[in-house]
């Protein structure tokens, strides 16, 4: 396949820089900011002592521990000024907001950890594109420190994470498949997609959508043979932050 140049000077199958700054905030159990080009997300992973109501069976004892997310961005995480989401969270944010608990719940054994919730934060700072799979690759790491304090303390008996998690946007522009997407590739994008995958290649999640063109199977397997190419180089920049052995 001929490899062209986007208008950023990237080729097709090529990612932005990506950065991961470990305990990038004081207080959470983990906390990382993740930049992946100019989006930047704050991931926080906080430890709480109890679950939600419905995961208590008739004796209130609590069936498995949970994994959920809040998701948001800043006013001025782009080109203009944009209201708090405050009293009203818009469908968007909600949807963003289960795609990255449920991504993280499907790499977790939520039986081993007990009576715990840890809630998942994702600010976004700034944002070029992306800001969803960023928020889903640095949330994996956030998460992973707090699960070693966890047990390390002896709050959880076994380590509940055996793969590492990450994701990428994929999509056609210009009737071409590329990767990881900026803001002004997935505004103008035919094909808009986000990959969820483990370190075995097991796909968590595939939300792709045409905008207006369809697409074809041959294309489809493009995207999603570059989303695992994304992943897997995601992934080793995971590894250089938390190290091959998740457990630490």
């Amino acid at each position: 396949m001929k490899i062209n140049t986007r208008l950023d000077g990237r080729k097709e199958n090529e990612l932005r820089p990506i950065i991961i700054k470990p305990d990038y905030t004081k207080y959470a159990e983990g906390s990382v900011l993740i930049c992946c080009g100019d989006t930047k997300v704050i991931c926080t992973a906080s430890v709480e002592n109890k679950v939600p109501d419905w995961l208590l069976d008739e004796k209130k004892n609590p069936k498995h521990g949970w994994i959920t997310a809040e998701y948001g961005m800043l006013p001025r995480s782009t080109g203009h000024r944009r209201l708090r989401e405050t009293a009203t969270i818009q469908g968007r944010t909600q949807e963003i907001q289960r795609l990255i608990g449920r991504s993280l719940r499907s790499a977790v054994n939520l039986y081993s950890l007990a009576k715990n919730t840890i809630w998942i934060d994702c600010d976004v700072i700034q944002a070029d594109g992306g800001t969803r799979t960023a928020s889903i690759t640095g949330a994996f790491v956030a998460l992973i420190f707090a699960l070693r304090k966890m047990y390390d303390k002896g709050d959880i008996k076994e380590f509940p994470v055996k793969e590492f998690l990450a994701a990428i946007s994929v999509g056609i522009v210009n009737h071409k498949p590329v990767l990881d997407l900026n803001y002004y590739e997935d505004k103008d994008a035919e094909v808009d997609m986000n990959v969820v995958m483990l370190g075995s290649d097991k796909l968590i999640e595939v939300q792709g959508t045409a905008e207006g063109k369809t697409y074809s199977r041959q294309q489809l397997n493009i995207m999603l043979d570059l989303a695992g190419q994304g992943i897997r180089s995601h992934i080793e920049s995971q590894k250089k932050v938390l190290g091959n052995n998740l457990a630490g």
